[in-house]
């Protein structure tokens, strides 16, 4: 049981509180400040500070599409300390490049207390990159200008040869690079060869040796591939490597480039100009000549292949060729013959019996035609007892009253001709008729050329 510090006679509750401490220097264990007095004492302290500049390396940006306002990290470069600083979104926007984590920049802030959390802010209304953070915004703007003259499009990149007669490369003196490039690349193909130059890899001669020996390895014409290679280091170690008369060297050379600097989160400009981005030198290697074994294997592998292949389309074509022969047809080639035979004695048979029926049928109208003609030929009617008469000209006499008493006339029978002469009167006489009762009376012939 907890006993009352005031006496056994006294109630807590009913004692007076003293009234609460102006100061915090007149604050006591009997009177001390509430935690929410303390929050608005340093806030009204704090809003009394005037805007200052203060530096830091931005170590995170969140920027929210559509919001007017951004916040940022900002902690100390030398001990772990950080704040929260929000700043304006249209602040940000009129930077010529974009702040990126790491970059080291100066802030115009004005302190801030949030009473209700505790939380000390600077309010950011002008921001401004320094030293590293100043070389970023140089390199992000380089970038962004090759960027837009097409330096970096994929379209002017180059393939890599399949096996290169020699591989370029440009590295430091006695450094590791060439080690990691020159090993690995031997042991994946014995037989690679290197056209090696070294140079100042940083420092101020890096760009004019480096760029002096690219131009020189470009113009070898037995050089397949460059490879431009440096182990890793800080921003200002890399910096040749994002120089802008490298970098457009680089992207001008007729010979593939493979860039291999640094690590693999390093990113010079000739990394984005180059034709190929190794993230480490041993990269390279591996990039730019093949795996000897893994080579075999493959031929191996194709071989096998190819053999399964031809001998499979051999067991097809002899199954086809066997079933083909297996046909009737093959193994007794007389039978499509005798077949064949046949229907063509079956279709001359039909042809024959077609034409001796066309030909009677001819004869049959022939000897149709035939009568028809004798039927109505003159020498038919002649025949039947009729003759021409004609006058010594040819003239046909149609008439008795045509020729003249005594004109010699030709008579024109079936027999032949004969000569007559026109008389006075005619001598046919019909024939008489029988006096016996009993005799049937035979008519008179008529006249065979009076009408009926």
């Amino acid at each position: 049981m907890t006993q009352n510090p005031l006496g056994p006679d006294v109630d807590p509750a009913a004692s007076p509180r003293p009234a609460p401490a102006a100061t915090a220097a007149q604050t006591t264990a009997e009177n001390p400040w509430p935690l929410r007095q303390l929050s608005v004492k340093v806030g009204e302290y704090v809003a009394r500070m005037s805007p200052l500049w203060v530096e830091g390396e931005i170590v995170q940006l969140k920027r929210r599409p559509g919001a007017g306002l951004s916040f940022m990290v900002l902690r100390d470069v030398d001990v772990d300390m950080s704040f929260s600083v929000p700043i304006r979104e249209h602040v940000l926007r009129a930077l010529p490049v974009e702040p990126v984590a790491g970059a080291r920049v100066v802030v115009h802030a004005k302190p801030t207390f949030w009473t209700k959390r505790g939380d000390l802010q600077l309010v950011a209304d002008d921001i401004r990159p320094v030293g590293l953070g100043e070389l970023l915004a140089r390199l992000e703007q380089l970038k962004r200008v090759l960027s837009a003259e097409g330096l970096f499009a994929s379209s002017r990149k180059q393939p890599l040869p399949f096996l290169p007669r020699a591989v370029g490369l440009i590295c430091g003196r006695e450094s590791a690079a060439e080690r990691d490039v020159v090993v690995n690349a031997r042991r994946r193909w014995p037989a690679v060869q290197f056209e090696i130059r070294e140079v100042a890899v940083q420092g101020t001669k890096a760009v004019r040796e480096v760029s002096a020996a690219l131009r020189e390895l470009d113009e070898l014409d037995h050089v397949d591939v460059i490879i431009i290679s440096r182990g890793g280091g800080s921003l200002e170690d890399l910096l040749p490597f994002s120089d802008e008369q490298l970098t457009r060297l680089v992207a001008e050379a007729k010979t593939p480039i493979v860039s291999a600097i640094g690590h693999e989160v390093d990113t010079p400009l000739i990394d984005l100009a180059a034709d190929v981005r190794a993230s480490t030198p041993t990269d390279a290697a591996k990039r730019v000549v093949p795996d000897i074994v893994a080579e075999v294997e493959q031929l191996e592998l194709g071989r096998t292949r190819l053999r399964a292949a031809v001998r499979a389309r051999i067991e097809r074509e002899q199954s086809a060729l066997d079933a083909m022969r297996s046909r009737p047809v093959l193994e007794n080639p007389s039978t499509i013959l005798a077949g064949r035979a046949d229907e063509i004695r079956s279709r001359i048979a039909l042809a024959r019996t077609l034409i001796g029926s066309r030909l009677d049928r001819a004869a049959d109208e022939v000897d149709h035609l035939g009568r028809q003609v004798r039927a109505l030929s003159p020498l038919a009617t002649l025949e039947r007892g009729y003759a021409v008469v004609q006058d010594a000209d040819g003239t046909i006499i149609r008439s008795p009253d045509h020729p003249d008493i005594g004109q010699p006339l030709s008579v024109r029978v079936a027999g032949g001709r004969f000569g007559v002469e026109r008389t006075e009167s005619d001598p046919y006489t019909p024939p008489a008729q029988s006096p016996d009762p009993e005799q049937p009376r035979q008519p008179a012939e008529p006249d065979p050329i009076e009408e009926p």
